[in-house]
């Protein structure tokens, strides 16, 4: 135990860390290592690789990411924005050099090869486009002239345009609703409200009009014909596994569900550990976003109250968009549960989100009293 008498950035560090947020992440981090025993294995024995070859690798993803996601925690407001900033220039590069030199999986350019190991670029880009965005949405709130939010949504069309060339109508849809969430904290007038929402309606009419393989999961979804194997495998292990799962391992559905590792774990814990084990995992991801939000509320500093909000709003749009696939009330789209899913990219991003959370919710009392001093005077509080 450290004691509070003690000075250091590892003292500092344990006693202003947000200690309920921290364990609903390692949580949420345990339980995905848990579930990747019960849903890998299948998918790896279709392979033709060793049994738990996932498992291996999820258990080698799992000491780096933790690693950064504390390590990040450290870092001040100012230090985060600047490796945001570092981050979202490179992983922006690194998307346009995949749609040229990516290897096409389901013909989508998303990965990039590096060393032997697949990276997705768009990964590492969302929370770095939300802590850019929070900062630049804060410094147009402080000074009017400065055009943070012009800038904004330029920033949102070149991050947008990437994701719509490779195609990945999934992570636009998801980046659209948390700029847009940002974008209406931070005051956005009624007039952008209804222009912005054109466009957005727009640009899904002509993914739908455009885009072969989008048409086809909303038709599938609304109609309910053609190929829904997906879907109504991962509805029948929910089904078959009830209020309390037919047990670890003895789940049959999970042999036969596409992406039962990824995209349709949710389904697999439910029927291995049943509904009530998925209604936990539910509550813990409405935690993380109902205190990201509460903490955002209370909040007095611009910066981190859109930056806490965005990320928040990132992992939990993110798990309701798979929770909503795997119970069919969303069209098939592969996107992983935060945290959870199998997937190295996927869980080292969603640490660095995680990260960023940890570092802009510590309590630093000194600084809360300047903060509260100039918000009393009527001055603006700046962005670290």
């Amino acid at each position: 135990m450290v004691s509070r008498a003690e000075r250091g950035p590892v003292a500092d560090w344990f006693w202003t860390i947000d200690r309920f947020f921290l364990a609903a992440f390692i949580l949420l981090m345990g339980i995905g290592f848990m579930l990747s025993f019960a849903a890998s294995p299948p998918i790896a024995e279709r392979l033709g690789l060793d049994s738990f070859h996932f498992v291996k690798r999820h258990a080698l993803f799992l000491p780096p990411s933790l690693v950064v996601m504390v390590g990040i925690s450290f870092l001040s407001p100012r230090q985060v924005r600047r490796t945001a900033i570092i981050l979202l220039v490179i992983s922006v590069a690194m998307m346009a050099l995949a749609l040229f030199f990516g290897q096409e999986v389901k013909g989508s350019r998303r990965w990039l090869s590096l060393a032997g190991i697949s990276v997705q670029p768009s990964e590492f880009m969302k929370p770095a486009f939300v802590v850019v965005c929070a900062w630049l949405f804060a410094e147009h709130a402080r000074q009017p002239e400065i055009p943070g939010n012009l800038l904004s949504i330029l920033l949102f069309g070149i991050v947008g345009a990437l994701l719509v060339a490779q195609p990945d109508l999934g992570q636009t849809i998801l980046t659209t609703v948390v700029w847009g969430g940002m974008f209406f904290m931070a005051g956005m007038p009624w007039l952008w409200i209804i222009v912005l929402a054109s466009v957005a309606m727009g640009g899904f009419f002509a993914a739908y009009s455009i885009l072969p393989h989008v048409a086809g999961r909303i038709d599938r979804f609304l109609t309910g014909e053609g190929d829904t194997f997906q879907v109504d495998t991962a509805r029948e292990a929910i089904i078959r596994g009830d209020w309390f799962g037919r047990g670890p391992g003895e789940g049959i559905m999970k042999r036969v569900i596409p992406d039962s590792h990824t995209d349709f774990i949710f389904s697999v814990a439910a029927e291995e550990f049943g509904i009530v084990f998925c209604m936990v995992v539910v509550v813990v991801f409405a935690f993380v976003v109902l205190r990201g939000l509460n903490h955002a509320f209370r909040e007095r500093n611009d910066f981190n109250r859109f930056a806490v909000a965005g990320l928040v709003l990132q992992i939990g749009i993110q798990s309701m968009i798979n929770i909503g696939v795997n119970l069919e009330l969303l069209p098939a789209k592969g996107m992983t549960l935060p945290l959870i899913s199998y997937g190295g990219s996927s869980m080292v991003a969603i640490c660095v989100t995680a990260g960023f959370i940890l570092a802009l919710t510590r309590h630093r009392p000194e600084k809360r009293a300047v903060e509260r001093s100039l918000f009393r005077s009527g001055v603006g509080v700046p962005a670290e």
